[in-house]
This record gives structure tokens, sequence and C-alpha cells, in this order.
């Protein structure tokens, strides 16, 4: 299989993509400016509450992760979308569901007041700007709830519009000056706010528990898992959010687990320096490229950093100047501070610039963090292959769906019956159900499925057909008439193996493997590989299988851009390990063959679709890894019936750049390509758009969907397709359970639900496409948010679901549509290796699977 393929889809085994890395939280120790030595407040990232401070509104644009955004021609808005009504309809069977959702029983139903709250000079300690706040009661009363940040609400108005205050600093003595700005009276019809303070109000109650905050979320140290053969622990703990769901606002929790390492960055530095055999420049290059970007916790306070350099002249002995202008060791801050005595006075700085995360800052405060003091989070990508140790955290960390619930309403109805989080959340009016919410969802279909003309008879509750596929024609097979085999000399007897197999297992799907042309290496270095490329390739060979020692990225990428770029013919990289376990030789092969088959343009497997002249579209982007600042954009989209070719283009781009720039002209290249194929334009195009957070589907809507609208003008006059986009989220906090006859279980794979916790203002669903063997499900939500195709709700959450069967790279459903994918699949290879479009040749092949 290609070197870089997916590891695993359809029962989410695998992990799941570019996970987000949890924010780093408020530091409120140190931070130094490069060069000067002069204070900075570690807080200084959004202005310690002064005027101006980032509202994370403002600097939606920095955040974006997603691919141009120039000013659209036209401003003419989009109509409104229709919502349509919810429930099972079409005879779909009716699934009795349980959401992670509490509902809120009681809220509060007096005023709301809003102020703004600044501190001079700046107080860069969340911690000490809560205690100060908590000294006002005198003037703003017992009830208030402030985030720590700027933002207060309280149930009484003040008298005038801007309150001056002031608190004594315990650190210096210094008098801190605090002006509290009225903002706005918050209406019952204020939602958006109100949320806001129902957020802020349950941050404030889990802190009556035991657990502790750490990034945005709160854990459990004192119930911490060891798994000492791995250096690591896992705490348990909860994600939270309220938010407006149709039935009325709710709390949505899951259970959630932090990942720790138990040895120190320290250590972790120490065991590099031994790999490099105390080779200095090799141990810093090492370190920089295994530690920046990494998210690291303090344990003195339970605070998580991202690290974005490291200052290998800095030391524990260095200084730095306090806000009261007097310098101080770092080694003697911690100590004072913390009681920490240091026992390395030689390590290197870690810094953090809290403004990197795009808050609108300049980027030039860093806090200064040490390495004996911090221990990563998460797994690094390293960890993430190593089969042993992932299976024995998911010990730990797949929760199964009965486990999950108990444990979650044990937990709120613990949280309830506390006496200091009962009387707060009371001193509020605010209260939360015992019980999560129950609702009916709707379970779509059997999908058939075909290979050729030949019905798989699977099991649709697990939504697999691998065992089924064996020894059946493809829908569209391509035969191996002309294709070349390089390998190095130690690995020849693998390919001739594989080359064997292959001849075995490929007639009976229809795939006649004629033999092929042979090349055998010296060595295994990139040189070798590419002079035998240039020797063998040339027009007339239909694909080039490339066997390697090991999954090297230099390798894997120099032949790929070769094969994509320089000499453009479709190729398959095996490393020679998947190769080396006879009786799972057959199994590799098989995939092989799948993959070599779609890569020339064939077909293994299909489904019937009722829409004719029907064209789906998938767009996803991903950061390259050449270039600093720059992403790809990619944008694939179906020319057949079947729904099972693509037209794939992607666009390297900065940064801050969309793919709408570019969006337009590949929609109308894609159309021009359905026409030559099948000899008329599509009349009916449905987009699905990965990678968009909620607080982009504004922009999303007001620049793409136009883009693609405008796209459909430059083909013919009067040419106006039925047209739908929806965007695809997998990184969601909501999950669902079934309840059944053998208790509560995962619901089954087509399960859709679309009322009481979705958006009450939008056209949006939730689908259980997938069947898991062990933990929980993930739900996958669709948000449509242009809609003119006519279809009904039960028809478009067919048609994702439909959608999700048809991957090649797994014979099973997958969490996302297959053109999603597929999307993606691109944008990681142009992203991860290529650096550059494929050549053109190549747009009409599923060359990146």
């Amino acid at each position: 299989m290609d070197a870089r393929g997916d590891s695993a889809m359809g029962r989410a085994r695998g992990r799941a993509r570019g996970r987000a890395a949890p924010r780093p939280g408020e530091a409120d120790e140190l931070a130094v400016r490069p060069g000067s030595g002069g204070p900075l407040p570690a807080e200084n990232q959004y202005n310690g509450g002064r005027s101006g401070a980032s509202d994370g509104v403002s600097s939606l644009s920095s955040r974006m992760q997603s691919v141009s955004i120039d000013p659209v021609r036209s401003e003419t808005p989009l109509p409104p979308i229709r919502i349509p009504e919810s429930g099972p309809e079409d005879g779909a069977e009716k699934v009795e569901i349980i959401a992670n959702s509490f509902l809120l029983r009681r809220r509060p139903a007096f005023a709301l007041y809003q102020y703004h709250v600044d501190f001079e000079p700046c107080v860069p300690s969340k911690e000490m700007r809560n205690m100060m706040m908590a000294e006002q009661v005198g003037t703003i009363g017992q009830v208030f709830e402030f985030d720590g940040m700027g933002l207060l609400f309280i149930p009484v108005q003040l008298r005038d519009p801007i309150t001056e205050l002031s608190s004594i600093r315990k650190t210096d003595k210094r008098e801190i000056a605090i002006r509290l700005k009225f903002v706005a009276e918050v209406g019952n019809d204020d939602l958006s706010t109100q949320l806001q303070l129902y957020n802020v109000i349950f941050k404030r109650i889990l802190k009556f528990s035991e657990l502790k905050c750490v990034g945005r979320n709160y854990y459990s140290p004192a119930e911490a898992v060891p798994i000492p053969q791995h250096k690591l622990e896992v705490w348990p703990g909860f994600i939270s959010s309220i938010l407006d769901c149709k039935k009325s606002p709710m709390l949505i929790m899951d259970v959630s687990h932090k990942i720790l390492h138990t040895g120190t960055v320290l250590q972790l530095m120490y065991d590099m320096l031994k790999e490099c055999r105390h080779n200095v420049t090799v141990f810093q290059e090492m370190c920089s490229k295994k530690l920046i970007g990494q998210i690291v916790l303090t344990r003195y306070n339970n605070k998580t950093y991202r690290i974005d350099s490291i200052n290998w002249n800095g030391t524990p002995k260095s200084p730095f100047t306090r806000s009261d202008g007097t310098e101080e060791l770092f080694m003697d801050y911690f100590q004072r501070a913390y009681g920490i005595r240091l026992t390395d006075m030689d390590q290197p700085l870690l810094c953090s610039n809290p403004k990197s995360k795009g808050r609108g800052g300049s980027g030039e405060d860093l806090l200064i963090l040490l390495p004996e003091l911090c221990y990563l989070t998460g797994l690094m990508d390293e960890v993430r292959t190593d089969y042993s140790i992932m299976r024995d955290i998911a010990t730990h960390t797949r929760v199964e769906p009965a486990t999950r619930v108990r444990t979650l309403e044990s937990f709120i109805s613990k949280l309830n019956r506390n006496p200091e989080a009962k009387n707060h959340a009371e001193a509020w009016n605010l209260e939360f159900a015992d019980k999560l919410h129950t609702l009916i969802g709707k379970r779509c279909k059997k999908e058939q499925v075909y290979q050729g003309t030949e019905e798989l008879f699977y099991n649709a509750a697990n939504a697999d057909w691998s065992r089924e596929m064996k020894n059946k024609r493809f829908t569209a097979p391509i035969s191996l008439d002309k294709w070349v085999v390089i390998v190095n000399d130690r690995d020849k007897k693998l390919a001739g193996e594989l080359v064997d197999m292959l001849g075995r297992i490929c007639p009976p799907t229809g795939v006649n493997v004629r033999e092929c042309e042979a090349v055998v290496l010296p060595d295994d270095s990139n040189a070798s590989y590419l002079k035998a490329l240039r020797e063998k390739v040339n027009s007339s060979v239909q694909i080039v299988v490339c066997i390697v020692p090991s999954n090297r990225a230099d390798r894997y990428n120099a032949i790929k851009t070769f094969c994509c770029i320089e000499n453009p013919v479709p190729s398959q990289v095996v490393v020679a390990r998947t190769l080396m376990k006879s009786n799972m030789l057959s199994s590799v092969a098989s995939k092989i063959a799948i993959q070599m088959n779609c890569k020339l343009g064939g077909e293994v497997w299909n489904l019937q679709v009722p829409i004719s002249g029907l064209m789906v579209v998938g767009i996803d982007c991903y950061h390259d890894s050449s270039k600093k600042g720059r992403s790809v954009g990619a944008f694939v989209a179906s020319f057949n019936k079947g729904l099972t070719r693509y037209y794939s283009r992607c666009v390297p781009q900065a940064e801050q750049q969309e793919i709408v720039d570019t969006l337009n002209v590949f929609m109308s290249d894609a159309i021009k390509h359905f026409k030559k194929v099948n000899g008329s334009y599509p009349g009916t195009i449905i987009a699905y758009r990965d990678g968009v957070g909620d607080g982009q589907v504004q922009v999303v809507s007001k620049y793409e969907v136009k883009q693609i609208l405008e796209s459909f003008k430059t083909i013919e006059p009067g040419y106006c397709p039925k047209f739908s986009f929806i965007i695809v989220k997998k990184r969601i906090n909501s999950r669902f359970f079934a309840r059944t006859d053998r208790g509560i279980t995962n619901p089954p794979p087509g399960t859709v639900i679309d009322a009481d916790v979705t958006h009450p203002k939008w056209y949006d669903f939730f689908l259980i496409s997938q069947s898991v063997r062990q933990g929980t499900v993930s739900p996958t939500n669709y948000n449509v948010i242009y809609d003119n195709s006519n279809l009904k709700a039960i028809q478009q959450q067919r048609l994702a679901y439909k959608l999700t069967h048809l991957y090649y790279n797994w014979p099973g459903t997958i969490r996302v549509p297959a053109p999603c994918q597929y999307a993606h699949k691109l944008a990681f290879l142009v992203g991860q290796t290529l650096h550059r479009e494929a050549d053109q040749k190549l747009y009409d092949h599923l060359y990146y699977l």
C-alpha cells in the first residue's frame, strides 16, 4: 500500500486528523522581551484587561485555518436558508437517542448588566485579577461573575457609566486602578451574551469540584492513571460548553482525558543528548524539531503552554526585570514563588509566545519556562504510530456508552448536591437537569453495495464489506499491461512475492496482470530510485511501483515529486516491512491492487445513485510543512454517475488566503470536465466543505458560496444547476447513545439526529456513519448553509450517508463523505510532499490515494 496511505478508516480505529492543540492557559509567571531583559507581564497577551484588547471576533481572520478572502464583486446577500422540519419521515426507522446534553431547568429571570473591566497598570496574573474583583463586593455586590479577563456581569446596574475602584497588589504593594465601564443591559432576547454568562458561571461552579482547570477543560490529577511502561499518565476529566439548541440552551458535556508524560522535558533533553553522543549541533537541531510546537504543562500551576522557541543562551541563572524595576534570577524566582529548588543550572530556557496563536498581538512578548518544570502533553507522531503504546492508552481512554452516560450523570448529580456549587448556581437562578436529554432520532436505510453487478451482502451493524469482496469482479477493472517495479537488491525477494501474489489475486477481480519490468537497485539511495525512474518511466508505462526499505520522508518525497510533477505517472510506494509476514501478504496485496486500480482510473465497488446528473464536491485544506504560514487548498469533484471518479485540483496559498480566489476556476473547470465525459453539464451539485469552525460559517457563506455561484455564470448563458453547500465538522463534543433492549449502546450506522440538540437557526444534522468495536462512536455534524436543490432533509441525510461508503481506501463506511476525505488526501500529499500542484495529466486520477 502507499507508504503514506490511511492507517485506519471506517471503524474509527485511527487517530483523528488535525487534532487541535489545547490553547495555552494564561501564564502567571514570567515574560521577557527578547534582547531587552525588560519586564513584561506574562498575561499581556490580552492586554491585561485594558481597552483595545482583542475580543476574539476582530481577530477571526488570523485564527482561520481554512483557505483567500478578497472582497467579492457582488455584495448581494444570499437568500436565507430554509430550515426543514425534523423527525422521522419516508419510513425511516425510529431510534431512541440519549444525547450528552443536560437541559437548563432554570435561567436568570432578572435583569443582567455587562461591564468591561480595565486594570491600570496591567495585572498579568488572572488569579490576582480575580482576587482584586472579589474585594469589590461592597460596590458590585455579592452576586457577580467575572471571567478573569475583562468581562463582568452583575444583576444590579451601577449608578455611573464608569466606576473607578482600586486595589493594592499584594506582591509589590502597588495601588492598581480598576475601571468598570458599562457596556449594555442584557435583555432576554440577547441569548448570545446570556450564553457567555452561563458558561462563565459554569466554569466557576466547576471550581467547587475537585477538578483542576488545565487549558480550557477540567481534569482530576488525583485520579491520574499511570502507564509506567511508557512513562505516561492519563488524567480523567470533562469537556463542557453551554450552547443554544432547538429544544433550549443545553449544557453539552463529555468525558475527556489529558495524556501527560511523567518525565520532564529536561529528562527528554538528556535522552536526546545521549542519543546524539553529545554532539551539540545535532542535539540542538533534534530538540528544536521534537519540542517546538509541543504543548507542555507546568504542574506548579496546572497550566499549558506551547513551546515556540528555545533560548540556548539563557539559563536559570539569567536575570529578568520584575514589574517594580528590580532584577531577579529565574532560579530565585521559582524558589520564592513556588518553593521549587532547581537542580540543573545550565538548562536552556523554553519560550512560549502567547500571541502566536492569533490573538492580535505583536508576537514580541515571550513567556519563559524551564524544561525541568515542564511535562509534555499529548503524543508525539512517532508515539502515535506505535501500536503497543496506543493500545495501552486506549485501555484507559476508550469509554463505553453505558459507562459514559453513568459518568456524566453521576458528575452532574454530585455537582448539583455540592453546597458551594449549588449556592452559586441558585444565586443566578441557574439549575441543570440531573439526567441526560433523550430524543428520537432516525436511521437511514442500509445501503446496497455492489461490486460490478454483484451485491455484497454485508452486516449493516458493522458497515464493513471487506470479506464479501474476495474473488469478485471490480466494478471497472483496469488491467496491468505495462508496469514497472523498482526495488533495492535486499528486498528483491519480497518484490517477487508481491508480484506473484498480485498475479494470483487480481484475475478474479477482472484485472489481468502481465509481467512487470523489474528494476533491481544496488542500494536504497534517493539517487538510485530517481535514476531508475528517469530511465524506465515513459508515456507507455501505466503505473510504477517502488518498494522501499523504510518510510523515510525524503525518499518518499523524491519519488512522489518525480511521479506527480517531473514525469506524471500513477505511482505506488510500498514499505518492504509490510510484505514480510507471509500470512498477511494476500491481504496486503489486495489493498495494493485496489489502490492501483483506482489510481489508474478504475472503480472497485459502487452504489445506486438516484439523482441523475449529480456532481459531488469536496473542499479541504492542509498546512504546508515546507513553508511557515503557507497552506494548501484542495478541491475534488466527481465526474461519473457512480460518484467514484474525481477531477482533482489544489492550490498553495498564504496562511490567511482563502481558496475562494480559485474556487470559481476549479468549479468551472470541473463542470466542463463533467460535460466532456458525460456529454452534458451536471444538473445538481452538492459541495461538502471540511475544516470550518462555527465562527467561520458567515465568512464561508459570504465569500466561498458566492464565488461558486458566480462560476456557474461562466459556463454558458442560463446555466444554473441546483446547488447545496454543506459544512462538515468532525471536531465536535456532541455524543449520542442508543437506548436498546441490550442497554445503552452506540447508535447503529446511518443514525441521524436533527431535533432538539441541533442549532435553532441552522439547517444542520448529526450523522453517525461508522461502527466501532470499542468505546463510543463519534458523530459528524452537517450544516447546510446554502440550498436550492429541492432535496428533502432526509434526502440530504441519505446522500451524505451514501457518500461515506465510497472511499476506496476503506471497504466500509468512514466518518465523512468520500469527497471530503479525497480532498484531505490531496491537500495532505501536496502540503507534506509535493508543495505544488501535480501535473494536469493526473487531474482525473486518484493519484493521491
